[in-house]
């Protein structure tokens, strides 16, 4: 048989010419991550041994994390996503939102904990604009000055400037004066509105995500970048999305990490109304972070969200291309809405056990990835 007849032979040649190239420098073709992310045998180890030598080179030996506290200030939201299981309507017995007497006692107790970062979002409550999101970072800035605030996203600002009638420029710039430190990446879900709508037709769309987060950086306020994968994308769809997050970084050069979060499906309407599968796989979660970090050659740090995965499955993603274990938490409403179980705090002793077992060391750092 001829390599010509044998295609899935020439495709293993083309696999293992991959990971040799990307070693060397060169940066991978979107047909070339998809041919990483379609794999599914054995060789997956492979692709994450070449993403834990990528990161090695990029970033060192040291797992960092970052000491911090969600502060969910309220579930209530206009809209409804299908991945959901946190949002609220008014009238539901579990809505709540967070006074700011309330808001400046959490932010208390945060600061009380060493916490280094704040971070807020929350539902689009019906009576937010651009001001409620002033107030908020406001009192959270006066009551823990030398606190990051790391707050909001893209959807959140695009929501504010339209209650407000003003730009989405001027609100983020009403952020920043009230103390945000940097912008969640989140409501980016999947960068490719056919699937957008699908799973969250009343988000913005993927040009507007993408057009707030330069505005971001334009005005010095780094953001990180997510993708919600494991639902009812393709992987032509992630690598789209990926494509966007590195074209961003090439012109702006301000996203601090990726985090890859892994579908959470059990409570979502998304999986019961049986438009969702139940969630990745092990395969999908480990080839998720590996194909990051070869495909992202421009984003120094890949982070491993335990909340979503596990820690089990976190400690293999830092063996696959990861070198970050995000935060401490202290509080977690989201994903546990969506049915993630252990979700709310894991401790700094146990984040080491992780590191030290697989021979690496442990550093604390700063929301902009400063080491302390």
């Amino acid at each position: 048989m001829t390599e010509k007849d044998n295609p899935a032979g020439r495709r293993q040649e083309d696999l293992y010419g991959i990971l040799d190239r990307v070693l060397e420098g060169h940066r991978l073709f979107e047909e070339e991550a998809v041919i990483l992310f379609e794999v599914q045998d054995r060789r997956i180890w492979e692709i994450a041994s070449a993403a834990d030598k990528k990161r090695e080179m990029t970033v060192g030996n040291q797992v960092t994390y970052v000491r911090n506290q969600n502060i969910n200030v309220t579930n209530y939201c206009i809209n409804t996503c299908g991945f959901c299981g946190f949002s609220k309507k008014p009238g539901d017995k579990e809505g709540f939102l967070h006074s700011m007497e309330e808001i400046r006692r959490k932010t208390g107790q945060a600061r009380s904990r060493g916490v280094t970062e704040i971070c807020t979002v929350s539902g689009l409550h019906p009576d937010f604009d651009a001001g409620s999101y002033e107030r908020i970072f406001s009192v959270i800035h006066e009551a823990a000055p030398e606190v990051h605030i790391h707050a909001s996203n893209p959807m959140e600002v695009a929501y504010a400037a339209r209650k407000s009638g003003i730009s989405t420029r001027e609100v983020l710039r009403m952020m920043k004066e009230a103390g945000l430190g940097s912008l969640c990446g989140t409501a980016a879900e999947i960068l490719v509105d056919e699937v957008r709508d699908l799973i969250c037709p009343g988000k913005i769309l993927t040009d507007e995500w993408i057009r707030i987060i330069r505005e971001a950086h334009s005005l010095g306020i780094k953001t990180t970048a997510t993708i919600m994968y494991g639902h009812c994308e393709s992987v032509h769809d992630r690598v789209r999305h990926l494509s966007v997050i590195r074209k961003i970084q090439d012109e702006t050069g301000g996203f601090t990490e990726f985090v890859p979060l892994s579908f959470i499906h059990m409570n979502t309407p998304l999986y019961r109304n049986g438009l969702a599968r139940a969630g990745a796989t092990g395969r999908e979660d480990l080839l998720m972070t590996a194909v990051s970090r070869l495909f992202l050659d421009n984003v120094d740090h890949i982070q491993v969200s335990w909340v979503k995965t596990g820690i089990k499955m976190a400690q293999l993603g830092l063996v696959s291309g990861a070198d970050d274990l995000g935060g401490t938490m202290f509080e977690e409403s989201i994903s546990k809405g969506a049915g993630a179980r252990n979700t709310d705090y894991l401790d700094p002793a146990e984040m080491e056990r992780i590191a030290l077992d697989i021979g690496r060391p442990l550093r604390q750092r700063t929301t902009l990835y400063n080491l302390l």
